[in-house]
């Protein structure tokens, strides 16, 4: 698999966004420049004020590969995150902004190996790339499983998308009416039955979530290098 070069900085146009939860928006971006990209790979945005100051971000993308000339990126509101709070509050469709990427070579996925896709919060979307692509490969695919943990139903980013036989969702606060598992932080009885020989796992979250998250699929059996994670911070 090869990893695409990182671009130069573009601009790009705004064309659609759309809000996910009360505190995550996803932003299309149509790019200026042709820019082939990997899943799992992320833009750094850039803003500059009048005055000459620049703020910077990085963001994955949740759109799958196969448009180079355009990437949707979702994006938390943080309190204290400048350029977050910015692209919510003050970004509308026809803006421009720069971005630069793709970033990452790492925690890429081709799109045919076997993959479990573990995601904690908002850490769903570089695997949200994942799993579109693999999606998009078969009606009915069954190369990648998706296991999302979430606190509230409200705080799961692409709601509408979580329905299908190849996600399963943990809810730890707060489930459904009528849910089935009560809700409970995430387990290894979770990812016991998803852990197999061949599958590579990709871990995304919080630095909590994710040093969590590893244990427990140590625990269920995975080899320690069949996982890749991606880990963040507060800031924004």
């Amino acid at each position: 698999m090869t990893v695409p070069a990182v671009g130069p900085w573009q601009v790009a146009t705004v064309t659609e966004i759309r809000q996910e939860t009360p505190r995550v928006k996803t932003f299309r971006l149509a790019l200026s420049q042709s820019t082939p990209r990997l899943a799992g790979q992320h833009f750094i945005v850039r803003l500059t004020a009048p005055d000459g100051y620049r703020a910077q971000r990085s963001y994955s993308v949740a759109s799958p590969p196969g448009d180079d000339h355009e990437v949707e990126l979702t994006v938390e509101r943080l309190p204290e995150g400048e350029v977050s709070m910015f692209l919510h509050d003050a970004l509308v469709v026809g803006d421009t902004i720069e971005v630069r990427g793709p970033i990452g070579g790492w925690f890429v996925w081709n799109g045919t190996d076997p993959a479990l896709l573990v995601g904690g919060g908002s850490g769903v979307v570089p695997l949200m790339s994942m799993l579109r692509l693999a999606r998009r490969a078969a009606a009915v695919q069954t190369v990648a499983r998706l296991v999302i943990s979430v606190r509230t139903p409200d705080d799961l980013i692409y709601a509408k998308e979580m329905d299908g036989p190849d996600v399963t969702t943990i809810y730890t606060r707060q489930a459904p009416p009528g849910w089935a598992r009560p809700p409970n932080r995430l387990s290894v009885d979770d990812l016991g039955p998803l852990v197999r020989a061949g599958t590579t796992i990709f871990v995304c979250g919080s630095t909590s979530f994710a040093e969590a998250a590893s244990m427990l699929l140590l625990d269920a059996g995975a080899r320690s290098d069949a996982i890749r994670v991606e880990r963040f911070g507060p800031t924004g």
